[in-house]
């Protein structure tokens, strides 16, 4: 897992200075195949992902406890309060677009809801529903 941040920097080397969501989910697509052969992101999966209820914190069980079930819309931070701009690429075109910020929050956001770092291909599958989500 350690490895996947210089393999993804790799990967879109040679993009302007901002990533696109469909790069970075293919970077992170390329390197769940590498786990699982023929591997491609789902965007069904991503919200089943989304959806899912982990229960490992009691405040935060879900993506859907701060994101809302709907992706499109802003949500709030269940402890904090803080608002949270929408998960949707279609609603925040910001979304997904810079791969230190992308690790960042899946690395904070897997361990609380999650309670494990996610695999590569969860996250490819993450930012496909995000990319499909209205």
């Amino acid at each position: 897992m350690k490895l996947i941040y210089p393999l993804l920097l790799a990967a879109i080397v040679g993009s302007a200075n901002a990533e696109t969501p469909k790069q970075l989910a293919d970077a992170y697509s390329s390197e769940a195949a590498t786990q699982s052969a023929g591997f491609k992101p789902s965007g069904q999966r991503g919200g089943a992902f989304f959806a899912k209820h982990f229960a490992v914190s009691e405040r935060m069980p879900a993506c859907t406890s701060c994101h809302t079930e709907q992706a499109a819309q802003p949500g709030r931070h269940a402890v904090t309060g803080k608002e949270i701009k929408p998960m949707a690429v279609a609603a925040n075109s910001e979304r997904f677009t810079d791969l230190a910020k992308v690790e960042k929050w899946f690395r904070r956001n897997c361990k609380e809801v999650v309670g494990r770092e996610c695999t590569a291909g969860e996250k490819a599958d993450f930012i496909q529903f995000a990319m499909e989500s209205r």
